[in-house]
This record gives C-alpha cells, sequence and structure tokens, in this order.
C-alpha cells in the first residue's frame, strides 16, 4: 500500500461513495472521512481507510477531493475544527466536487492562496452512475499548475476535463450546466404526462423521442425511471433545488432574466414540500402528474 499514491476524500455519499470506488480500481490508496460512521463503513468494507476526522484527511494526504452538500459544509470541513486546514500543508491541493456557490468557492480558494494550498473548484456533470461508470465531464476553476497536478486523479473517474478559468469558474459553469440539465428533465416529465393523459403507451413515446430530433441524453438515465416510477436516488430532488437557487443567484447577480427555471424552481419546492425530495431528481414527474390528476401508480420508493 505504500508505493501507491494517496488520495484523501471527504464526504462519502452517492457521489463520493461512487468516487472512492474508481479511486481504488484505478490504483490509488484511498483515505476518507464522513460524520456517517455508517458511510464509513462502507468505504472500509470496500478496502478503502476510514478516519476520525477531515483534519486526519489531511495528515495522510496531499490532495484531498471533497463531495458534500453545499458550500456552508465545504468551509466548515475546510476551515471548522477538526477541518482540513488543521493539518493541511503548503503545496497541498484541496479539489472540491460540491456543486456549491460560485462566489464562496473563490473567497474560500483566495484566502486558502495565501496560506499556500491550492483550492479547486471542480464539478462533476453527471450523476453518482455516471460517475462509477466513468461516464461525467468535470468542469474545473483554479490555478492552471494545480488543476495540471490532478490530471490523473480526473482522469480515475471522468471522461474529459474542462479548464474553465479561474475559482470559482468551474463552480458557475456546472450551474449552468445543471440548468440545461434540469430542465431537460422537466420537459421530459411533461411530455411524458401528456403522452400519458392523451392515452400514449408510455414505452412506444420514449422510443420515439429517443429516437428523434427531441433526443437528449436525460432521456436514457431519467426516462425509464419517469415511466417505471422508480426513484431510486442517483441524484437528489432536493440537492437539485439546492443547485436551482443558486442558479437562481447567479442569474441575480449578472443581470440574467431565467423566467423557465424561476418556475422549475416553483415545481421543485413543491416536490420537496409534497415528499419528494429525497429521491431521485426525476421524481419531478410525480408533481406533474398530480396538477394533471393522474392517479398515483404502484412505485418502488427505494432511498426515498
Amino acid at each position: 500500500m505504500a508505493d501507491r499514491p494517496i488520495i484523501g476524500l471527504v464526504g462519502l455519499g452517492l457521489v463520493g461513495s461512487a468516487l472512492a470506488e474508481r479511486f481504488a480500481a484505478a490504483g490509488f490508496d484511498v483515505v476518507g472521512y464522513d460524520i456517517d460512521a455508517t458511510k464509513a463503513d462502507a468505504l472500509r468494507a470496500g478496502g478503502a481507510r476510514s478516519t476520525a476526522s477531515p483534519a486526519e484527511v489531511a495528515r495522510q494526504a496531499r490532495r484531498v477531493v471533497l463531495s458534500l452538500p453545499d458550500s456552508a459544509v465545504v468551509e466548515r470541513v475546510v476551515e471548522g475544527p477538526g477541518g482540513l486546514m488543521e493539518a493541511a500543508e503548503a503545496g497541498d491541493t484541496i479539489i472540491d466536487t460540491t456543486t456549491g456557490d460560485p462566489v464562496r468557492s473563490a473567497a474560500l480558494a483566495a484566502r486558502l492562496r495565501e496560506r499556500g494550498v491550492a483550492f479547486l473548484d471542480a464539478a462533476i456533470v453527471g450523476s453518482s452512475a455516471h460517475v462509477r461508470e466513468g461516464d461525467v465531464i468535470v468542469l474545473v476553476g483554479g490555478n492552471e499548475e494545480a488543476i495540471a497536478g490532478c490530471d490523473g486523479l480526473f482522469a480515475a473517474f471522468a471522461r474529459r476535463t474542462f479548464r474553465m478559468g479561474p475559482s470559482g469558474k468551474g463552480a458557475e459553469a456546472k450551474l449552468v450546466a445543471n440548468l440545461v440539465l434540469g430542465l431537460n428533465r422537466l420537459v421530459l416529465a411533461e411530455g411524458l404526462v401528456l403522452g400519458r393523459k392523451a392515452g400514449i403507451d408510455p414505452d412506444a413515446l420514449l422510443a420515439v423521442l429517443r429516437e428523434g430530433a427531441t433526443y437528449s441524453r436525460v432521456m436514457d438515465a431519467k426516462g425509464e425511471k419517469m415511466i417505471r416510477g422508480e426513484f431510486s436516488p442517483q441524484a437528489r430532488l432536493q440537492q437539485h433545488l439546492k443547485d436551482v437557487d443558486l442558479i437562481l443567484d447567479l442569474g441575480r447577480r449578472t443581470g440574467t432574466p431565467l423566467v423557465a427555471t424561476a418556475l422549475h424552481a416553483q415545481l421543485l419546492r413543491a416536490a420537496v414540500a409534497a415528499g419528494f425530495g429525497g429521491q431521485d431528481n426525476s421524481a419531478i414527474i410525480r408533481v406533474l402528474e398530480r396538477m394533471a390528476g393522474l392517479p398515483e401508480r404502484e412505485r418502488k420508493e427505494e432511498g426515498g
């Protein structure tokens, strides 16, 4: 184990656990931490090591990947008690895959730069299932030299890495990508609901949509889940609402009207209020089905 490159990982949820698997398969010695002890147990069961705190991760690894819920948690993990900066050394690199606030991300990068630690906002476009398949892209903002030093790390789980510019630009680009992805899901859901109301066979309709000019990759990942009512999470709906709020903030900051996204936010809030927040983001269709007066179907609620 000593001659294997060590990678730290903080946050072992849907994406974090998928990253751990990819890093281990690529030959990294993974040392991780999660506040949930059961997730740490799962990490050890997969052959990696777990620690008692983020600081302990930083003591063992010169590069640490974060996969966390939001920017507030990132700041606590990095700068709070028992955080990474208690043990980080000059020359270390923190790679944040969290979909976070670009302004806070850039500010954190500036603070860490003063201490000789590089901070990259390295947002992943794709779900945990896509991470496991190595079928994601990474949008990175930050120091060019630090990014280059992580090429092998990104290659362990992504098919392509895009350098988006200085700190914060990776996070901004991810929000734009999530805007488009989220609206693709919403449009697909609305089309499937209309087809169901019209009495069109849903399997036949999805096949048509996937074969014509209407096609998007969202149909591959989410179409069957919507039709079958199978909402075990690849990416949780409540997390996408958090992302959409950040997208709307970016729109306000740049003076960009985001009319469709504002409507999407209302529908996502309705979904969370109805108890669908922990389900896959494809569960947005449930709100539209209710609005259309469609009866509830028997559903698999794994993970929801």
